[in-house]
């Protein structure tokens, strides 16, 4: 039997990628995750983050997908809503991994809807999807803590770049609207969600 938890992070940023992570472990293992003490990424300090990123990768298995900002204002274009981008590469892990029973931190305001969805795709998968699973589920919390640290490490990445310092790439950082306030209309760098009314109503 195969559990695996699922979450993201960087869904309500302005810059930078969406980061959708699936950790999976067969259940008998669920305990080595239990013995770490997980906890939802953001109670955990950068520091402890990056320890816990590398021991969870030594003892289970992990999937990311990374949705670009260019990507999601592709998708936003065509009429599809964050739900239904991170429901994208919700179901591209669960098809790699092929649990028996998968815990997501529940984006729709109605989790038992996106459990309804996720099983008639995967009718062999048994779905939770709860609000607040990273801070119930250690697999969920595994999880949690891989995509946070995949996500900073695009930030980084993205500030070497363009060697400014954007912040968190939030728009309740004042660090990344002082950034933002310094780009050209025409300008915009693939890494800003130009679709976001926060970058939309800055830049004009």
């Amino acid at each position: 039997m195969k559990i695996m938890g699922i979450d993201e992070a960087g869904r309500g940023s302005v810059l930078g990628p969406l980061v959708v992570c699936g950790v999976a472990l067969e259940e008998e293992r669920i305990k080595y995750l239990e013995r770490l003490g997980l906890k939802d990424s953001k109670k955990v300090s950068p520091k402890r983050r990056i320890a816990l990123y590398r021991k969870i990768n030594r003892i289970a298995e992990c999937h990311t997908v990374h949705i670009t900002a260019k990507d999601i204002d592709m998708l936003r274009s065509r009429d599809v809503n964050l739900n239904e981008i991170e429901k994208i590469a919700i179901n591209r892990i669960i098809g790699k991994s092929s649990p028996s029973t998968c815990f997501i931190d529940s984006m729709d305001v109605k989790p038992e809807r996106l459990t309804g969805e996720l099983e008639a795709i995967h009718p062999e998968v048994k779905v939770v999807a709860e609000h607040k699973a990273d801070d119930r589920y250690p697999i969920v919390s595994a999880a949690s803590i891989i995509a946070k640290v995949e996500r900073d490490r695009a930030i980084q990445d993205i500030r070497k770049e363009c060697k400014a310092d954007i912040g968190s790439g939030y728009p309740s950082d004042p660090k990344t609207i002082k950034f933002l306030k310094t780009l050209s209309p025409g300008e915009l760098p693939d890494f800003v969600r130009r679709s976001w009314a926060t970058v939309e109503k800055i830049i004009k």
